[in-house]
């Protein structure tokens, strides 16, 4: 007898580059994760694609437009399986500036400082491959 495998949800985060520095969003709640860190995005909603659903969390959470550009890293499995996170590179557009509304604080990290914050697990690995996208960003003209 075969078992459906239930359908994995799609949660999409932004990694946010601006003059060599990403955007690292602390957490204000719920309680067990409040203080860690993580990169600002959401679900991706029955319709939405997962750029759509990016852009639409940015103007939730930060209050931004965004460009969505490339993939960093890996999928990350969560929820024991039943979620996947997808993190996309994303600039800000027309001059917009991040706006506290949904997180206790926001600090814009340079490659050397990505692991002076505390990482909620599922956006760990995605630190490691910023890492080299940061790097490699200081380094060209």
């Amino acid at each position: 007898m075969q078992t459906e495998r239930p359908i994995q949800r799609i949660i999409v985060g932004a990694a946010i580059v601006q003059n060599d520095r990403v955007l690292a969003c602390a957490r204000a709640d719920p309680p067990e994760v409040a203080g860690r860190w993580e990169f600002p995005g959401g679900k991706v909603e029955t319709g939405e694609t997962e750029a759509e659903a990016l852009i639409r969390e940015c103007v939730e959470e930060l209050g931004v437009r965004v460009e969505v550009g490339t993939r960093v890293g890996d999928d990350v499995p969560l929820a024991h399986g039943r979620a996947i996170l997808k993190v996309f590179l994303a600039r800000l557009v027309d001059g917009d500036s991040p706006q506290r509304l949904e997180h206790a604080e926001l600090r814009w990290l340079a490659a050397d400082e990505l692991y002076t914050v505390d990482w909620l697990p599922a956006d760990a690995p995605i630190v490691a491959a910023l890492q080299d996208v940061l790097t490699a960003d200081a380094a060209s003209p």
